[in-house]
């Protein structure tokens, strides 16, 4: 990866790390209407890193936005949040929410390599106006930005006078902003910038090899920079590139002693000693100083090193490949310690490394899941954002509570599920949440509406809910849709839960109007089939006038997994262990017939249909007589019944292969596989899908 796209890579990286911190804080804020000083301080913190990685990166949009919201938060922290009128302040969390988004569209145009937005005048008239309206001022005279009010025509002080010039003798003494890093570089971005509004022969600057050597940014860091002109003229063309520098702190106009000032400046002019242009030397001057700042500093920042906890951050690439190589080693050491030339041998120094090797590559490969294992904090806090802009714009009060938000998941299944869950928290929204305030309350319901959003780990797969108190699903309007689009039969009788199923099917919704959130035929269907591509489930209930839950059930990971190893004929079947409930043996008399001539046993009160795996896949090995075989209670979501094999070959940690595209072609996946797994001795295990199964045999 080059340099470039290295620094882009942890640009967007910051970003999305300071849009999330913001759009928490700020979210915090409106609750409490206002903003403590920590909080101002804090957003004036990221905009000012905002600010300044943007103006690195040029990305001016977005520097020049983060630049004004600087300016405003610089005003309420002078004046205080106490000087702000109540009548204000939503105005006041409406445009940050604005410029949240702003960014996040500019750094989605980065992202897909799109042009940045270049009409920011609209949302820079709007900052602005509302600057004036907290200070009290016109908007043509702006409050205190120190970037764009330097002190024009003061006399060069001593350190200005020094670096004065015969030939270029008008000056620009420019500051940049403290901590902004990288100074000399900074100051070369300006140079460039100037040489957009004025001949490059028309000055120079101080130090000259700002470039080449980062020593300069000490000097720049203490004595700021200084750009010279021959003519005041050339000056102020060039005054510009100056004031829209993202990462000017403050610019100071000087003249050399012996320059006629403009005829604005004369009367604040006042001369000073003639200084020779100083040599190099003098460069190097302020070095000590800043070394013993530094050397200070020290002991500060070996104290609490210890404190800190070391993070680094790691392209999910090379997490992939990690898992990659982690998921070989596993393939091979079963490959290794139960290979077919090892049968017979009794090899007890053999048996006891590999027990060993077994021990080292199972801790291998949950370190190497655990790098990968992030909490769905993140995402969940996204919602609280889509929540609040909902509840305005439908005007629907509602409260979204989180639990479990502690719960990690991995990195790939996290970004995979984010969609889904904003979809189905969209959809309590629109279409479970009441919109009139009396109704709930009629209902004994308060007055605003309330989503949970849960997740918890159970075994070897997450739980993620999403409950609303709304109005549930109105059963007769969704089977009239269903009969209207081909989907239900007329006359039929239908479950409430089949009729609930209908909304997981494609294209399906009861919105009637097309709306920003839903009534364009994206409906649930697109949460059912983004959560089984990595491999979880979807189930939905629904009591009417109470509200409604939808479950989500996925794995924590998708690579490795444990599994049950069973053999029908001479073929060798993988089960998930996660889904295994209880394995028995079962005799004829236990068997009872139902009205289908389908077969059930009795577990703990209930009763649950047998399938037979050899029967399912129409296998021609395998025994019949249930007696000779051994029964699995399996269960995956709602799903749950007893899956007939002839024996179980044991335990094995697996390794998950994805089939062939030209296999998937064929529709396997409806039929109970998933995937496919290698065994020690070579030869290839299916995979079953327990939920697949038992839809397929039902229907």
């Amino acid at each position: 990866m080059s340099m470039n796209n290295d620094m882009l890579e942890a640009y967007l990286f910051e970003m999305h790390s300071l849009l999330e911190q913001l759009d928490d804080l700020v979210l915090a804020a409106e609750e409490a209407h206002t903003f403590s000083q920590d909080d101002v301080n804090e957003i004036f913190r990221i905009m000012h890193t905002i600010k300044g990685s943007s103006a690195m990166m040029e990305f001016n949009s977005l520097m020049t936005i983060a630049h004004r919201i600087e300016d405003l938060f610089f005003v309420i922290r002078e004046k205080t949040m106490d000087a702000i009128s109540d009548e204000l302040k939503p105005e006041m969390f409406d445009l940050i929410f604005q410029s949240i988004d702003f960014f996040r569209e500019e750094i989605e145009k980065v992202e897909t390599n799109q042009p940045l937005s270049t009409s920011i005048d609209t949302f820079l008239d709007k900052i602005n106006s509302f600057s004036a309206k907290i200070s009290g001022e016109a908007e043509d005279e702006p409050a205190d930005e120190p970037a764009d009010t330097p002190q024009h025509g003061s006399a060069p002080t001593a350190e200005e006078a020094a670096f004065a010039s015969a030939e270029f003798p008008y000056g620009l003494h420019v500051y940049f902003d403290e901590g902004v890093g990288m100074e000399n570089l900074r100051a070369m971005m300006l140079i460039n910038s100037v040489k957009d509004y004025c001949e490059e022969s028309q000055f120079d600057y101080y130090p000259p090899d700002v470039q080449m050597n980062p020593e300069t940014a000490n000097f720049i860091i203490d004595n700021g920079f200084y750009i010279r002109f021959r003519t005041a003229g050339d000056r102020e063309e060039a005054v510009p590139a100056v004031k829209d520098n993202g990462a000017v702190r403050n610019w100071q106009v000087f003249d050399a002693p012996e320059a006629s000032p403009a005829p604005a400046q004369k009367a604040a002019a006042v001369q000073a000693p003639v200084a020779v242009e100083p040599e190099p030397a003098h460069v190097e001057e302020p070095a000590p100083a800043h070394a013993a700042v530094q050397q200070a500093a020290a002991p500060t920042a070996a104290k609490q090193a210890h404190v800190k906890e070391s993070l680094i951050s790691v392209s999910l690439s090379k997490l992939d490949s990690l898992m990659a190589v982690i998921s070989e080693i596993v393939i091979t050491e079963a490959q290794v310690t139960a290979s077919p030339d090892l049968k017979g041998l009794k090899l007890d120094n053999f048996t006891k490394a590999a027990r060993q090797l077994r021990s080292l590559t199972d801790n291998l490969q949950d370190v190497g899941l655990s790098l990968r294992m992030v909490p769905v904090s993140a995402t969940f806090q996204k919602m609280k954002r889509i929540v609040r802009d909902m509840s305005k714009k439908l005007k629907k009060e509602t409260n979204l509570v989180l639990v479990g938000e502690d719960t990690e998941v991995d990195k790939t299944v996290v970004d995979s599920i984010s969609d889904p869950i904003m979809h189905i928290v969209r959809n309590s929204m629109d279409h479970g949440i009441e919109s009139d305030r009396a109704e709930r309350i009629a209902a004994g319901k308060d007055p605003a509406g309330k989503i949970i959003l849960s997740a918890r780990q159970t075994g070897g797969e997450v739980i993620i809910e999403v409950i609303d108190d709304g109005q549930g699903v109105d059963d007769d309007a969704v089977l009239n849709k269903a009969i209207r689009q081909g989907l239900a039969q007329p006359g039929v009788e239908y479950s409430h839960k089949d009729i609930l199923n209908f909304l997981l099917m494609p294209g399906f919704s009861t919105n009637t109007e097309v709306t920003e959130y839903s009534g364009r035929g994206v409906g649930m269907d697109v949460v059912k089939s983004n959560v089984e591509s990595v491999g979880g489930t979807v189930t939905i209930t629904s009591e009417r006038g109470k509200g409604m839950t939808t479950t989500l059930r996925i794995p924590l990971n998708m690579s490795i997994m444990d599994g049950m190893e069973v053999a029908v004929g001479d073929s060798i079947f993988t089960v998930p262990i996660s889904d295994i409930q209880q394995i028995f043996k079962v005799s004829d008399i236990n068997i009872i017939q139902d009205a289908t001539h389908g077969e059930m046993v009795k577990i703990v009160d209930n009763f649950y249909s047998i399938v037979r795996a050899k029967e399912f896949y129409q296998l021609n090995g395998g025994v019949d007589n249930l007696d000779e075989g051994v029964l699995l209670w399996v269960e995956s979501g709602d799903n749950s019944f007893c899956l007939f094999v002839d024996e179980l070959i044991g335990e094995q940690q697996v390794v998950v292969k994805p089939l062939p595209d030209y296999v998937n072609n064929y529709g396997i996946k409806n039929y109970g596989v998933s995937g496919c797994t290698i065994l020690g001795d070579g030869s290839i295990s299916i995979i079953l899908d327990v939920a697949t199964i038992y839809s397929s045999q039902n229907n």
